[in-house]
Formats: structure tokens, C-alpha cells, sequence
């Protein structure tokens, strides 16, 4: 148990903590500061969000005792704030909440934009929002509250505002806690973080797939087995899935921009409901040519969302009789951002089944010298339409009924 001292809503604390505790559990069970509200707790939806030293922090993943000696403004600490005085008859009047859950990190967030981007649109507040979910409310209204502070502050401008906004603007820093003595039980060092880049290409090549994060990913069911059949000898199915472009163009919302020996640069453009995303990444292809088995390790990132993603997915072939193969697919993959939200749902792992299924009448086509033509539109990953089809083969299961691919 480590000493804690900290200022929180302006007040000084000091208490003992586990190294491991996040500031989330100190500020709801050592000081009862409920108005924290614990969600994903994996650093995704947002509702977490206090302020460290001025900056918008999940308190889920931050660790207490890293916060020794900063300054923690929670939800409970702002009833003198000028910009949430504006604020929260704001989001009353534009109907932004509904349960309440969200609303303590979105306001924190919402304050931050205020604050942050006086000039911003609705395009842009919505971008700022995408790290905070809320199931409610739909957004509008919250988008709604913030642009009408932000109108008003326009309007007519509160010189406590402006204040806050130049304070903003001064470089800040969360300073780490104390360094430990050589006695200290330490994590094992990692490798310096490398530095962020704009481009998701380039962060995608930079990004190496962490086994330690795969192994995770597997043990949280981020993993996915499925197989497909093939009615061309494994030799000829081999040397087909060993072209990159070919395969590509049977993968549906996949797109090869750059070809290199057994590095490719692409984007797979998926669409889920009203939200829509395009990883653009870098992958390599490691090949077992004796045992007809590859691995394909990639990594990319959503431009939009920010989401990240790196996987791997390992295919080998079987051959089930001279012209007929079997190819066995195991997929583990891990998703951080907004996105991830969706990455541990059954429906996902059963549209992940329908669609490499498709794949794989895509590369009995092109076997059979059906190529693409130029005209012929680049096929698209149909969620909505695969998604009926999912819940059509439960429907057909619990009346036990063979399911249709």
C-alpha cells in the first residue's frame, strides 16, 4: 500500500492505495466521489473522464498513485466553473441526457470543446465527441447544448471564459508520481512509445503486432475459427492464395493501394448500421510453402474514429481429396478506440463467419476464370444485408433447422 497525496475539486487528500488502483476506484471507494461513473472500464466509452491538471483523462486506465501531487477536478468540483454554469442548463434545454450515466464524462468532455475550440461546427463537435458514448440520447442534443455555449460565448462573451480559455492555451503536462527505489518491484521496462503520425499508413507500418496484446485478445474471445471448401486441388488453391491482389480482390471492401514483395498497404472499408470506417494499414505474409501455411500479420486505423486494430490471421490448407481443399482460417485480433465496443459481440463473430464464406465463393469464382471486370463494382462489406442473413440461420437453429450459407 502505497501513501497518496492529492489535490481533488480542491481539496488536499492523502490515503493509501494499491499500486494497481485506478484513479476511477480511489475517487469512488477511498473518497467517495460517485459522481465518477465507471462504464467499460477499458478506456473506451468515456464516461470515466475527470479532469488531471486541466487535461480530460480517463480515470479507468490512469493509474492513482500516478497522479500523486496533481490536481483532480471531477464532476463534483465544478459548481463554480464559468463554462458549466453554462453548460448544464444547456444540456437541460436541448433534452441531452436521459439515464445520466454518460453525462458526468460527457460534460467533462463538452467543457474541454468549449473551451478548447471556440470556433468549432457541428462536424467538429461531433469528431471531439466520438470518445464518449452515450445510448440514449442519440447525440443531437448534447451536439446541440455544446453549439448553443458556444454561440452564446460568442454572443456574449463571459470574461471568466476567455480567462479559462487563456489558461487553457499554456503548455500543460501530467507529471508522473515519484521515481521508485531500486527496491521497488518494477513491470518489465517496454520499448519507447514511437512517435504519433498523422498518416494511418505510416503508423500501421510502425505499429508491429504485440504478441502480448494478441494473447489478451485471445483470452477475451477476440478469436475466431472458421473453415471454407474448395473444389480445386490444394497445389492450385495455394499458389492463388500466395497473390496478394487476387486474394485481395475477393475480400470484399478491400482495396490494394502498394504491392512489395510480401508487404501490402491497403484499406478494408466496413459499414455497420450508420457508422462507417475505413482502416487503412500495412500487413506482411509469412509463408510455410512445405506446410501450406501462412500468417498474415497487419495492423491499421481508422482516420475517423481514430479506432486501431492489429491481428493476425493464420490460413492453412487441407486436402480433402485430389481436387478438393480445405482452407482453415483462425483469426485473433484486438481493437482499441470507439470501435472496440463492437469487437467482443456474437453477431460480429457470426457476420465474421458469413463473411470469409463469402470469401471463399469469391476464390472458387476467380479458380474458375471468372475475373473482375473494369466496369464491375468493387464488392463492399454488406453488413445489413449479412446481418439479416446471421440472424435468419439463428432463427432457422432454434426451430432446428440447418443453417444457410
Amino acid at each position: 500500500m502505497n501513501p497518496i497525496s492529492i489535490q481533488v475539486n480542491g481539496r488536499g487528500f492523502s490515503r493509501h492505495a494499491e499500486p494497481r488502483m485506478h484513479l476511477g476506484d480511489f475517487l469512488r471507494d477511498e473518497l467517495r466521489l460517485t459522481g465518477t461513473h465507471l462504464g467499460c472500464e477499458h478506456g473506451v466509452c468515456g464516461a470515466c473522464t475527470v479532469l488531471v491538471n486541466g487535461q480530460p483523462t480517463r480515470s479507468c486506465i490512469t493509474f492513482a498513485v500516478a497522479c500523486e501531487g496533481q490536481e483532480v477536478t471531477t464532476i463534483e468540483g465544478y459548481d463554480d466553473d464559468a463554462v458549466m454554469q453554462r453548460l448544464r442548463p444547456a444540456f437541460t434545454r436541448h433534452h441531452a441526457l436521459q439515464c445520466g450515466f454518460c453525462t458526468p464524462g460527457m460534460l467533462t468532455t463538452a467543457r474541454d470543446i468549449v473551451l478548447r475550440l471556440p470556433h468549432a461546427d457541428e462536424a467538429r463537435v461531433r469528431l471531439e465527441l466520438s470518445g464518449n458514448l452515450c445510448r440514449c440520447t442519440g447525440y443531437q442534443g448534447i451536439v446541440d447544448a455544446i453549439l448553443d455555449v458556444l454561440q452564446q460565448q460568442r454572443d456574449t462573451p463571459d470574461a471568466q471564459v476567455e480567462k479559462l480559455r487563456q489558461t487553457l492555451s499554456l503548455p500543460r503536462t501530467i507529471a508522473l508520481g515519484p521515481v521508485p527505489t531500486p527496491s521497488q518491484a518494477q513491470p518489465p521496462a517496454r520499448s519507447p512509445a514511437k512517435p504519433p503520425t498523422a498518416d494511418p499508413v505510416a503508423a500501421a507500418e510502425m505499429a508491429e503486432v504485440d504478441p502480448v496484446a494478441m494473447a489478451k485478445a485471445k483470452a477475451k474471445g477476440n478469436a475466431i475459427e472458421v473453415h471454407f471448401d474448395v473444389p480445386y486441388p490444394a497445389d492450385q488453391v495455394w499458389e492463388f492464395m500466395g497473390d496478394l491482389p487476387a486474394v485481395a480482390s475477393c475480400l470484399p471492401g478491400a482495396t490494394i493501394d502498394s504491392h512489395e514483395g510480401e508487404r501490402v498497404k491497403g484499406t478494408i472499408a466496413i459499414k455497420f448500421g450508420p457508422m462507417s470506417a475505413a482502416f487503412a494499414g500495412a500487413a506482411r505474409l509469412e509463408r510455410d510453402d512445405a506446410a501450406r501455411r501462412a500468417v498474415l500479420r497487419g495492423a491499421g486505423q481508422d482516420s475517423l474514429s481514430k479506432s486501431r486494430t492489429q491481428g493476425d490471421i493464420t490460413y492453412r490448407l487441407e486436402a480433402l481429396t485430389a481436387g478438393n481443399t480445405r482452407v482453415h482460417v483462425d483469426m485473433i485480433y484486438a481493437l482499441q478506440g470507439p470501435l472496440a465496443q463492437f469487437s467482443r459481440s456474437g453477431l460480429v463473430k457470426d457476420f465474421v463467419r458469413r463473411m470469409v464464406a463469402d470469401f471463399g465463393r469469391q476464390i472458387t469464382r476467380r479458380l474458375g476464370g471468372q475475373t473482375v471486370a473494369s466496369n464491375e463494382p468493387q464488392p463492399t462489406v454488406s453488413v445489413a444485408g449479412m446481418m439479416w442473413s446471421v440472424l435468419w440461420n439463428r432463427i432457422r437453429g432454434w426451430f432446428g433447422k440447418p443453417p444457410q450459407l
